[in-house]
């Protein structure tokens, strides 16, 4: 395989970021009311400028590391879907409309839009024209990590857990099925889709496949890590593991238990990986093993339980890595950093990732490491060039961002990355 000429690779965490997805909050997160934040899987409200201002910055500190080209827009590939694929474009309609529970009037009323003002709506769910909602917005498009995941040359199409998700589903699917970009995939039958339940039928007890993309790392080229947690299954886990087996994309799954609690929603809110030698964790469940344990499976049909993540890495992957707490491994910073994802990073390169300013203890922990601090308004100065940045963590702000209860790795889908051995 030419990995360089291959448009989707991801082998590892950490490889050199060359093209990812992101959205840019949209209206319909302004619409949210306190009463229904919980029942959309949003924490809290927020002030929709101000996380709009937040997000920009974040995705031209990506710009300015990759490229604008290589920074994708959810809303811009939906669009281009759109126009891609007319056949298509009108099965979305009426699946969502049939999905929403809504008359079937409303197929003909998106049909007439334009693909750009149809994207808003399938996206925000307001109709401007009628001053009429028609659903309710998808605030988590924000965390495109959650809705896909790239291992090696393939696609993995995640299937959520909530109902308050399952939009987002549809429109991930449709793009990946839909939009020109990914006819590579499609035609060699690159697609892992989690939602075809001829592929992936709920188990013998009832038991429905949910699999979310913030819990599943391609740690190392031949261990993919998958969270059993809030929102995804064990069953899942077990469908999912056989397929990666049987497409030899990995000698070993390895499923980490942690606790069905929405602090911990996903595995990358606890730990993710910023260097070769370097893992930003909460020191409680992935250090001391507190309600937490690991499996491996193996493609040649074995397998190995380890009491901690701690001791998995230290058997199977480096025996010299270092593990960085959140708020310094020191409680009550912990908990506090833990929450606002201080140990949420995305990596651009090995060594360079990206945080929020706001968690200062953790960030002492990093510099205790060797690790610089530089905020996103300095980096985003003609002062730097990015290809001279090594050993740094880039700190974007986040008052409002942070509400919403997800960090850099979550709000990024990568798509390429330079090959790790």
């Amino acid at each position: 395989m030419n990995i360089a000429s291959e448009s989707i690779y991801v082998n590892s965490e950490i490889g050199h970021l060359r093209k990812v997805i992101i959205h840019r909050p949209e209206e319909g997160i302004s619409r949210i009311s306190p009463k229904r934040s919980d029942e959309l899987l949003f924490d809290d409200i927020v002030y929709l400028p101000q996380i709009q201002a937040e997000h920009d910055i974040f995705s031209n500190v990506l710009r300015k590391f990759i490229g604008r080209e290589n920074v994708l827009y959810l809303h811009d590939l939906l669009v281009e879907a759109l126009d891609a694929d007319q056949q298509a474009q009108e099965e979305i309609i009426a699946r969502i409309i049939d999905f929403e529970e809504l008359p079937s009037k409303y197929i003909k009323t998106l049909s007439e839009l334009e693909n750009r003002k149809l994207a808003d709506v399938l996206i925000s769910g307001y109709l401007p024209e009628e001053d009429l909602i028609l659903f309710d917005p998808i605030p988590n498009f924000i965390f495109t990590r959650d809705i896909a995941v790239t291992i090696q040359d393939q696609v993995i199409i995640t299937r959520a857990a909530k109902e308050a998700r399952f939009r987002e589903n549809f429109l991930t699917r449709f793009i990946f099925f839909a939009h020109p970009m990914f006819k590579e995939l499609r035609v060699h039958g690159k697609t892992i889709n989690m939602n075809d339940v001829e592929l992936f039928p709920r188990s013998r007890r009832g038991e429905s496949v949910s699999i979310e993309g913030g819990d599943m790392m391609l740690f190392s080229e031949n261990h993919f890590l998958i969270g059993c947690s809030e929102r995804t299954t064990e069953h899942a886990i077990h469908c999912l593991k056989e397929v990666l087996f049987t497409r030899e994309l990995v000698d070993n799954v390895v499923q980490v238990n942690i606790p069905n609690d929405r602090s911990y929603m996903h595995i990358d809110t606890v730990f993710t990986r910023i260097n070769h030698n370097h893992l930003v964790c909460y020191k409680p469940l992935v250090y001391e093993g507190l309600s937490s344990y690991v499996t491996v499976y193996r493609s040649n049909g074995s397998k190995a339980k380890y009491h901690s993540l701690k001791n998995f890495i230290h058997s199977e992957i480096d025996a010299e890595m270092e593990f960085i707490f959140s708020g310094n491994g020191i409680s009550p910073y912990q908990e506090r950093e833990q929450w606002t994802d201080g140990c949420n990073l995305v990596s651009i390169k090995p060594g360079v990732a990206i945080t929020y300013d706001r968690n200062v203890r953790t960030m002492q922990a990093l510099q205790a490491h060797g690790y610089q601090a530089m905020p996103a308004d300095y980096f985003l100065s003609d002062a730097v060039n990015p290809e001279t940045v090594e050993n740094t963590i880039i700190q974007i702000p986040s008052s409002e961002l942070s509400r919403a209860r997800g960090g850099s790795h979550c709000m990024t889908l990568p798509i390429k990355r330079d090959y790790i051995k």
